[in-house]
């Protein structure tokens, strides 16, 4: 089947026209068959895994109302550390869990961080003291650290730009659904209460503890490396996929590790930005997935009611993220989209705070959570995607996208002690710190608009003014500027 040219042209005028030859090498190469054949092979495994990691991390949340705090003697206040000190691991090794992606394999380092932090899931069925739940739950952060930033850079090594931020709240779409799923799979489970003499919140962490292990260790099979090594492409497929992201961006070079490029992206002003805009998704993204059964439980259910009323704000926002992500990429702009589900989230808290009686009138706070649900999580997934999107250099983008998550994760870290049981059944405080956080995320996501949009018009001034520039690939030199490059186009 012959190959449609304009599939394969560089994005950004100048680029090097160097896989030229590659491509007509690989002329019996369908592009949209193969990519269907990467989305199939690729997608459906990582986002297992990060089901699971959601899954594995928000399943407290579910335990908590069939009795973890009460068989454990903790106060409510000690739970709420315990969550605090999972995102203090989390965000401790977040950057040193990417560089060791980037020194080894995805194969070999996906599967293992699966395994490890399912074995450490399971455990926190079999804690008997407070002591031991904090244990587990810092190191399931350290454990979990590592996934999210590293499938990110994964799929930025086996798509071009402007296909990635698709893939990528695809994937993050399984944390919505994770939240869908965790609330049938606690309902059921629950009623293994007294099962070989253990509570219901203890077999909700040991059986999902043991699904995560028993994939993780499948996994070491269904993962793959990237597409110069893997077995499953033709040698033509492979040259395809080579030529078409070597005239893209820099995901074929073969960059060797510096510890001055780590530098260079925390010197980027750009980093720090995409850093604050998770930031401030994060305290409300996590808040509603560790909170709402209790949320929704002091509406005036029973929480056997709770665990089940949790599934509909959560399969409407997997639903709306994947739209929303259709939408962004047919639009090709991130911003805006992102300024929309956001305001979407204001909303959503604006309603659970004027509701000054939820368990009176339940239905007004309820409506709250599918404003919050749908405007959170698609916002989450544009923003995670960006700098996938924007940052060139293996190992600037590989530290970007940890650096994003650590900082993100920081405003995790405060959300786990707003919602105290003395602040139910309103939680003022919880809901008014998200809502001013999503409106501080109104500011961060504009503000980085504008720059990314100033520095393509000062690329595009210099390249009138210097129309000899080379391209993007016609040197390593002119390799090594990354997105500082003339010809590299920030998407906005």
């Amino acid at each position: 089947m012959a190959l449609e040219k304009k599939n394969v042209e560089p994005e950004r005028p100048g680029a090097s026209n160097s896989s030229d030859s590659e491509l007509e090498l690989a002329g019996s190469v369908n592009e949209k068959k193969l990519l269907r054949k990467l989305d199939l092979r690729l997608l459906p495994a990582v986002s297992i895994l990060y089901l699971l990691s959601f899954l594995d991390r928000s399943n407290v949340a579910n335990a908590r109302l069939e009795g973890l705090t009460g068989d454990l003697k903790m106060t409510g206040n000690q739970y709420l550390t315990g969550l605090t000190l999972y995102f203090i691991g989390y965000v401790l090794f977040e950057i040193p869990c990417n560089i060791i992606l980037k020194r080894t394999t995805p194969k070999f380092w996906l599967p293992t961080l699966t395994l490890v932090w399912g074995v450490v899931a399971t455990l926190m069925g079999v804690t008997q003291n407070l002591s031991g739940f904090f244990a587990v739950r810092f190191f399931l952060g350290v454990a979990e650290s590592g996934l999210f930033p590293g499938v990110v850079y994964y799929l930025s090594m086996w798509y071009k730009r402007d296909e990635r931020q698709y893939r990528i709240s695809l994937f993050f779409s399984c944390a919505s659904l994770a939240g869908a799923f965790g609330g049938i799979l606690a309902w059921g489970i629950a009623h293994m209460r007294n099962v070989g003499g253990y509570a219901g919140w203890r077999w909700i962490f040991i059986l999902e503890g043991l699904l995560t292990i028993i994939i993780a260790t499948i996994a070491y099979w269904f993962i793959s490396n990237y597409p110069e090594s893997v077995s499953w492409l033709s040698k033509d497929e492979r040259a395809f996929i080579q030529a078409r992201l070597k005239a893209d961006s820099d995901a074929t070079n073969h960059e060797v590790f510096t510890w001055g490029t780590v530098l260079e992206a925390c010197k980027d002003v750009k980093v720090w930005l995409y850093g604050l805009c998770f930031h401030t998704m994060s305290l409300p993204l996590y808040t509603l997935s560790l909170f709402l059964p209790t949320i929704i439980r002091d509406m005036g259910y029973s929480s056997a009611q709770s665990q089940l009323l949790t599934i509909p704000p959560y399969a409407v926002a997997t639903i709306f993220t994947i739209f929303w992500a259709i939408l962004s990429e047919k639009y090709k702009r991130r911003g805006p989209f992102i300024l929309i589900t956001t305001s979407l989230g204001i909303i959503g808290y604006i309603i659970l705070l004027a509701n000054q009686n939820p368990s009176k009138r339940p239905g007004i706070s309820y409506l709250g959570t599918f404003f919050a649900a749908v405007g959170i999580y698609p916002s989450v997934a544009l923003i995670l995607s960006w700098p996938a999107i924007n940052v060139s250099g293996q190992t600037k983008r590989a530290t970007a996208n940890a650096a994003q998550i650590s900082i993100g994760n920081c405003g995790a870290v405060i959300g786990t002690q707003l919602y105290r049981p003395s602040t139910a059944p309103r939680y003022v405080l919880g809901h008014s710190v998200a809502l001013g956080y999503l409106v501080g995320n109104l500011v961060v996501v504009s503000l980085l608009w504008w720059l990314l949009t100033k520095e393509n018009k000062q690329k595009e001034e210099f390249l009138a003014a210097h129309p000899e520039t080379k391209g993007f690939h016609d040197s390593d030199e002119d390799l090594a500027q990354g997105d500082r490059h003339p010809r590299w186009r920030f998407n906005t």
